[in-house]
């Protein structure tokens, strides 16, 4: 009944798909959309590991030491100058010339003087003296203001004018001779050449009897024997498959993980082999959920989880199972079966029951 009534509730789900939904669907039967797995096959190629090279093998010049006589200063010729024939000869010169000398004449001058206004001619008010019959108490009244003339003032200073002004006359002054004694050439220098013989000497030297050379050796490449993978068929073709109604929510993976461990044991996975692989032989994909109990922090125990599951993951890939059709995933502690949360006290019996991996077949898009 429990079966009918998941059937109806799935297939009620499924009826936004419209037309992608299963064709002749049975009454009771769960179904889920997959995607076919690609086919892929081991081939042996041969690879290049090392590529064929040149060895160059090289051998040293040969030489061999000669002497040879060589010339270290060529043959020359050397001039000597025979020098020139001197006489002295008395030249007579002039050794100051005839010249005037000029005497100053000095300006005269007279007596004489000016007279130079100082101070022109002005004008300025001048105020009388109050009334003696003025009533006024004001001392400004009865008083009149008169615009009186100032004359002007000079003064005669004594000064000096030019008489005749200063002037020069010539004086001459005479000049006399004098006499050297001179060098005269009678014979000028000439030059005679005298040869200078070459000079000679023994050298040894190292001569080249033979230039270096190689020669040249081929490596052989290197060739490695290697399997890889070759595609055969392409999945990604959505299909429906029918499952078992149970598998469609969490199924317990009774997997014993050692304390803190996430390695798989030889007892887990014989477990994985009988109660995974042949669910996902039809392509489905399927949730790998891990838990773990409340001890320990909430950060260590999400990686726990996450670490465990993905550990089941990379076995079942091993096996041949397609990645896509597998999703890891860790809760840690956030989804206690019982009331074992922080704080509270239980038995390591308690403890074991949120310690669980899990598994179910979900709707593959």
């Amino acid at each position: 009944m429990k079966k009918l009534m998941f059937g109806a509730i799935l297939i009620g789900s499924l009826t936004s798909y419209s037309q992608d939904l299963p064709e002749n669907p049975e009454p009771g039967k769960c179904y889920v959309r997959c995607k076919t797995p690609e086919v892929w096959k081991n081939e042996d190629v041969t690879i290049e590991i090392a590529p064929a090279y040149k060895k160059i093998v090289t051998y040293p010049a040969q030489y061999k030491t000669v002497t040879e006589r060589v010339i270290v200063k060529e043959a020359g010729q050397r001039l000597e100058v025979v020098p020139a024939v001197w006489e002295n000869k008395e030249v007579s010169y002039t050794a100051k010339e005839e010249a005037n000398r000029l005497r100053v004449i000095n300006a005269t001058f007279r007596p004489d003087e000016e007279t130079i206004e100082t101070k022109a001619a002005s004008a300025r008010w001048e105020m009388s003296e109050k009334a003696p019959d003025c009533e006024s108490s004001d001392p400004n009244d009865c008083r009149y203001w008169c615009y009186k003339p100032t004359p002007a003032s000079f003064v005669t200073i004594p000064i000096t004018k030019l008489n005749s002004d200063a002037d020069t006359e010539k004086v001459a002054v005479p000049g006399y001779q004098k006499t050297y004694t001179k060098r005269v050439m009678v014979k000028p220098p000439t030059t005679r050449t005298v040869e200078i013989p070459a000079v000679y000497k023994e050298i040894t030297k190292t001569v080249l009897v033979k230039d270096a050379y190689k020669e040249e050796v081929t490596i052989p490449a290197k060739y490695k024997n290697v399997t890889k993978e070759v595609l055969v068929n392409k999945g990604g073709l959505t299909t429906w498959k029918e499952v078992e109604c149970e598998l469609l929510t969490y199924n317990p993976l009774p997997i014993n993980w050692n304390l803190g461990s996430a390695t798989l044991t030889s007892a887990a996975k014989r477990l994985i082999d009988s109660r995974l692989l042949p669910v996902l032989k039809d392509g489905v994909q399927v949730e790998l959920a891990s838990h773990t109990d409340s001890r320990g922090s909430k950060a260590a125990n999400l990686d726990l989880s996450e670490r465990r599951a993905q550990a089941v993951a990379n076995y079942l890939i091993s096996k041949g199972v397609n990645d896509s059709q597998l999703v890891a995933k860790g809760y840690g502690e956030s989804r206690l079966k019982n009331r074992c949360s922080d704080g509270i006290t239980c038995t390591e019996a308690e403890h074991r029951v949120n310690r669980r991996t899990e598994f179910r077949v979900i709707n593959q898009k």
